[in-house]
């Protein structure tokens, strides 16, 4: 199985797991001489069977990006902390531009006029050349997790 498809089934794996969650919490209380929509013992050793298989999963998705490198020697999982790096920085420029590019209009001079701190052309630039960044390591690791093994 390849790293790509395994990255899919995690995630139906963790929607199954929600779900049942669900399912088990509307058949885990009942009025009296109700009976409950399905078998909550049946759910739990479903939920149960689910959680296991997820770690399982998570375990090798994990070895396998410790030990494949995207580029330069960086681990895969070194490239995705970097992926987060930059798309929480990229969102922290963006908020403050948009911040500081608000207009506020002032209707008399007794008003407090508000300035700017920050240079907002030079917050995109920097913005725009992250974003950049962020797209070619995410097209790197894309490629990666379509063409690496999953560990064992």
């Amino acid at each position: 199985m390849k790293l790509g498809e395994a990255l899919t089934l995690r995630s139906q794996l963790q929607v199954k797991f929600q779900q049942l969650r669900e399912r088990l919490k509307t058949s885990a209380i009942v009025q009296e001489g109700e009976a409950p929509p399905e078998d909550p013992n049946l759910l739990l050793g479903e939920l149960e069977a689910v959680a296991v298989e997820l770690e399982e999963l998570i375990a090798r998705i994990n070895k396998t990006n410790l030990v494949t490198s995207v580029r330069d020697g960086m681990s895969l999982t070194e490239a995705l902390a970097r992926r987060d790096h930059l798309g929480w920085l990229l969102g922290a420029l963006h908020q403050v531009a948009e911040t500081a590019s608000v207009v506020h209009a002032r209707y008399g001079k007794a008003e407090l006029r508000m300035v700017r701190t920050v240079e907002v052309a030079k917050l995109r630039q920097r913005a725009d050349h992250l974003a950049m960044e962020r797209r070619v390591l995410d097209a790197q690791i894309q490629e990666v997790n379509w063409l690496t093994e999953l560990a064992a």
